[in-house]
Order: structure tokens, then C-alpha cells, then sequence
């Protein structure tokens, strides 16, 4: 049977790998998981969520780590795995450097690489950053692109990408969120199970990209407070990313608001019962964009550009930018305006169905020669 090599190493990227690895597990080819630990603790809580036990695990985490240091480290430790493990295919999904490495350390060895997510393109080299670089080197030396949209597939053949080796699958963190928010999960942090319970009108928030750090980020962190000045009944609740320049940037602003909570990051299914419970979601997440919009949540975006312009389309994400006085009014205007909210609430996601992993697995069957693709996704 063939050997596939799911190759991953932050949250992120094993949230929207747990599908694929089930549905590998299941299927007539082997599977030998890999993770860098690019990301440790987060990285771990949802490898447990999905019942993912790595094979191999370089464990690269070191603190304040560089791009550099993380693209080498990687390409270093994946060359020497393969040297005892030489797989038929290699997977790596979206636009981590873990991604890259991963695709550049496989191409080096001659070994065929499956890239999840494949596609997306901000029209931007350095927003996000290094985000759309990262995916455009990886789209270089794919074999197979798992698309997970048919805008997705338009950039990738713009790009000279032949069509017979594009799937377009759905996105699937869609697979992975449906899965777990029909799950009962409990509050770790009681203030948020008070929250719930309460019913109380919720702004989840999420920031951490690089090309917002520093000034811009503060200003984010100032929003947020004046914004908890104007709407005393809206609860806000920051999971805080564990990067220290981000804390140091928003932290400060937010300190003594009674009506703002800032977590740890929650464990996958926490997010997802917040995301579920939440009135707006203001990010500058990617993965974000596409999750809220299937539980029918408005989001905000804080990034000039978005490589996920699909629900921009459909209306249910809006580009705001990091202004802090355009945040502020941004977020007071969807909150008081019940015609916006209704319509930006009731757009249509465009980004899964459920069946991603499925397509997955029969498009690298197909390459592979042990199976045939199942038809497109279409939105």
C-alpha cells in the first residue's frame, strides 16, 4: 500500500489535517504522521481533540524562534526522517513555514507533494506575511493541489497550474468544526462558562499576524478598550496568542475593563463553542474567516487584504483594515445596526460541505493510481 506523510506543526494546520489523517486511516493507503511543533501546547490539545498520535515529532519549539530558524530546522530534521522513512507522498496544508519546509525538504528527495488549501492568493507578496509566499513556493513544487474553492483553482491555473492535477475539495476545517461543535464541551475558564450561561452578547476577538505587530497592534488594543467603554453590555473575549510581542502590543490598553475577558488559547473545542455562542468575531485569522460564517457569525476583519475573498463576496466577512478609529466604528455600527447584522448573518458559506477529507483521499488515490477523484465541491 502506498505511504502518505501528513506533515504539520501548528494548531492550524492539524486542525485542518485531523479529517484527512481519519479518513487516511480508513482508507487503503498507509499513514505515517509527522509534526514539527512548531507550535507545542496548542499543537498537542488538538492532535488529543481528533485522536491523532504522531509518528514522529521533530519537536523544533525553541522560544522567539525566527522564520529561518524554522524553515531550516525543519527541512533538516524532515531530511534526515526521510532517510528512514521514505514515503510516496508527503502532505502539507496551507501557508506555514512548517508547509514550505515541508514541500521543499520532500521536493529535494524527489518525493511527490499533496498540498491541502491550495490556492489561495491575496495578490499581496507581503500580506499576510510570509503567509503568501509560503503558499506560492509550496504551489512550485506541488504534484497535486487540493483547491478548496473554485476561485482557489481559477488562481492556481492563472498561475499556469495544469487543471488534471487540481482538486477542488471544500475546506477542511468545515469537516473539522462540524465535527466538533455538535460535541457538549465544558468552559475550562469559569468566567466564560458565566458568559454562556448567561447568555450575554459576545465580540470574540483574535489577533496575532506579524505584519500587525507592534504600533499597529497597539492601536487593535485600544479599539478594543474604547470599545468596551461604548457597549457595556457586550462582553468581549480575547484568547490571547502566546507570542510575547503580541501581548505586550494589546495587553496594556485592556487593563481594569470589566467587560473584557482575556483567556490562554482555548483548546479547539472551547473555540468552537465561543465561536458558537459569539454575536461578532473580529479577527485577522485566516482560518477564522472560514469557520464563523458556517455557524452564521459576522466577521470583521482587520487586514487590508484577504486570500479568502469568497465570503467577502457572499457578504458575510468584511475587510476593515487596523485603524483603531475604524475598528471602533466598524464593530459599533454591525452591533447596532440589526438590517446589516441580519444580512451579513444570513450569507451563505462558501467554503465546505462536510466531504472535504473524502475528496482529499480520492484525489491523491488518483495520483497515485489506487483510486479515482469524486466531483468537485461546488458552494
Amino acid at each position: 500500500m502506498p505511504l502518505i506523510m501528513p506533515i504539520f506543526g501548528t494548531r492550524p494546520e492539524a486542525i485542518k489535517m485531523a479529517p484527512i489523517v481519519q479518513a487516511l486511516k480508513s482508507s487503503d493507503m498507509d499513514c505515517f504522521v509527522t509534526v514539527t511543533g512548531q507550535h507545542r501546547d496548542m499543537l498537542d490539545q488538538v492532535n488529543d481533540l481528533f485522536g491523532v498520535v504522531p509518528d514522529a515529532d521533530l519537536n523544533i519549539l525553541q522560544p522567539r524562534q525566527s522564520l529561518s530558524s524554522i524553515l531550516v530546522r525543519t527541512i533538516d530534521g524532515l531530511d534526515r526522517l526521510f532517510a528512514s522513512n521514505m514515503p510516496d507522498a508527503v502532505l502539507v496544508q496551507g501557508d506555514t513555514t512548517t508547509s514550505t519546509a515541508g514541500a521543499i525538504a520532500a521536493f529535494y528527495r524527489g518525493i511527490p507533494v499533496v498540498h491541502v488549501e491550495a490556492g489561495l492568493r491575496s495578490g499581496d507578496i507581503f500580506s499576510p506575511f510570509p503567509e503568501e509566499a509560503n503558499r506560492k513556493i509550496t504551489s512550485q513544487v506541488a504534484s497535486l493541489h487540493l483547491a478548496p474553492t473554485a476561485m482557489s483553482k481559477a488562481n492556481l491555473l492563472k498561475e499556469n497550474v495544469a487543471a488534471a492535477d487540481i482538486v477542488v475539495t471544500g475546506n477542511t476545517v468545515i469537516d473539522a468544526l462540524l465535527t466538533t461543535v455538535s460535541k457538549p464541551v465544558s468552559f475550562s475558564d469559569p468566567r466564560l462558562e458565566e458568559v454562556a450561561e448567561a447568555g450575554k452578547k459576545v465580540l470574540l476577538v483574535t489577533t496575532h499576524r506579524r505584519e500587525n505587530q507592534g504600533e499597529t497592534m497597539r492601536g487593535i488594543g485600544r479599539a478594543l478598550a474604547r470599545i468596551a467603554d461604548a457597549e457595556g453590555d457586550l462582553t468581549i473575549v480575547l484568547p490571547i496568542h502566546k507570542n510575547p510581542a503580541v501581548r505586550e502590543a494589546v495587553l496594556p490598553a485592556l487593563t481594569g475593563k470589566s467587560n473584557v475577558i482575556v483567556t490562554e488559547p482555548l483548546a479547539y473545542g472551547e473555540f468552537t463553542r465561543l465561536l458558537a455562542i459569539s454575536a461578532v468575531v473580529l479577527t485577522d485569522s485566516g482560518g477564522v474567516q472560514e469557520e464563523a460564517p458556517s455557524l452564521g457569525k459576522p466577521v470583521l476583519v482587520m487586514r487590508e487584504n484577504t486570500e479568502r475573498p469568497e465570503a467577502v463576496d457572499a457578504g458575510t466577512v468584511r475587510l476593515i483594515g487596523t485603524a483603531e478609529q475604524r475598528i471602533v466604528d466598524e464593530v459599533l455600527l454591525l452591533l447596532r445596526d440589526e438590517v446589516l447584522y441580519k444580512t451579513m448573518a444570513n450569507a451563505v458559506n462558501p467554503y465546505g460541505d462536510g466531504m472535504a477529507a473524502s475528496r482529499s483521499i480520492a484525489g491523491i488515490a488518483q495520483m497515485l493510481g489506487v483510486g479515482s477523484r469524486l466531483t468537485d465541491f461546488e458552494a
